[in-house]
Formats: C-alpha cells, sequence, structure tokens
C-alpha cells in the first residue's frame, strides 16, 4: 500500500518542479498516505518544508513523523489544533501555534513566516486538511481561503499539497477548488 502511493504520487508529479496539488485520502489510509508524502519529499528528495496541521497536535504529528524516522529537523510545523483544545503550547523552534482552524488569516500568516524562514530555494507546503477548515468555517470562506493559499505557493514557488478526506460533502468545493491546483491526486482505496 506504502509502495503504491508513493509511486502515484511520484508519477503524477514527476514533471513539475514547482506545483499545487490537491490529493484526496480516505479515512481509512490518511495517516499512512500523510506519512508516504512527507516521506517522499523530506527522505527521498530531502526537501524542507512547512507542514499545516489542523487536526492533530504538534506533539503528537511530531511523535509520528520520529516513529517513522522522518527527520523533524527538516519540518516547520503550524499547529491550529493545540490551542483549541487547550494542549501545552510551549514556544518551540520548529512549530508556530496558530489559535484555531478558524483563523484563516493567521494560518495564512504563519506559512508565510515558516516558509520564508526556509534555506533552501527547493521547498515544500503540506496542508492538513481541507475537511478540518470546513468543520470551522462556511464553504465559500474555505472556497477563497484555498485559493488564496494556492495563489501564495505559486509566489513562494513550493511544492504545494493539499489534503482532503474523500467525503460526499467535500465533493462540490474539491471540484471547485480543481481549477486552482496543477493536479488532483486520488490517493484512496
Amino acid at each position: 500500500m506504502a509502495k503504491d502511493i508513493k509511486k502515484k504520487f511520484r508519477e503524477s508529479l514527476k514533471d513539475l518542479k514547482e506545483y499545487v496539488a490537491l490529493a484526496t485520502v480516505s479515512a481509512k489510509d490518511y495517516q499512512k498516505t500523510n506519512i508516504e508524502i512527507i516521506k517522499e519529499l523530506v527522505e527521498d528528495e530531502n526537501i524542507p518544508g512547512v507542514y499545516v496541521t489542523l487536526s492533530k497536535p504538534f506533539e503528537t504529528i511530531e511523535k509520528i513523523f520520529k516513529q517513522n524516522k522522518i527527520d523533524t529537523k527538516m519540518v516547520i510545523f503550524i499547529d491550529a489544533v493545540t490551542k483549541t483544545t487547550g494542549g501545552n503550547i510551549e514556544r518551540k523552534d520548529n512549530c508556530l501555534f496558530v489559535g484555531s482552524p478558524e483563523k484563516l488569516s493567521d494560518i495564512s500568516l504563519a506559512m508565510d513566516q515558516a516558509v520564508m524562514s526556509l534555506p533552501s530555494k527547493e521547498r515544500f507546503v503540506f496542508f492538513d486538511s481541507l475537511s478540518v477548515l470546513l468543520m470551522y468555517n462556511e464553504v465559500g470562506t474555505v472556497g477563497r481561503f484555498i485559493h488564496f493559499i494556492a495563489s501564495k505557493m505559486r509566489v513562494w514557488k513550493v511544492k504545494g499539497i493539499i489534503i482532503s478526506l474523500q467525503k460526499e460533502k467535500n465533493k462540490e468545493l474539491i471540484e471547485e477548488l480543481m481549477q486552482f491546483c496543477d493536479v488532483t491526486l486520488d490517493l484512496g482505496d
């Protein structure tokens, strides 16, 4: 399964140096898919990047990455979960804490700050996940935000990946967002 995800990811993006990719994943394979994409970028391609997490706290994601032998020094995290849940927001060198998934302008500013601090010209931005944004924001607001973020990814000249769960209620928004993306990846079952 993991090899299939990596192969599909590589094949779909092999001719693109910079891109904005919208990837849909099944809930069942969600975590495994995210890990495989990050492994591909960090370990296989040796690219530093930004991981925006709206679904799990930084400490949890960092622990998962370390368990999967992903070099967390290559990633700056933006955590929009921990403050919402009352978790520990102790200052970290590799994490920016944002209030909540509702604070779209704060997320955008943190992304800008994180991307600009990366030392490499080649870099990635991994946005996890569109589905969580929809729990906190109206569909139209999320659509405008993702359009804005996709445009920023192009200005930053990054490999941009936006993750969404394959849900029926996300379908209309995903179809709308396809026009802002270079490629849509179905990494589900």
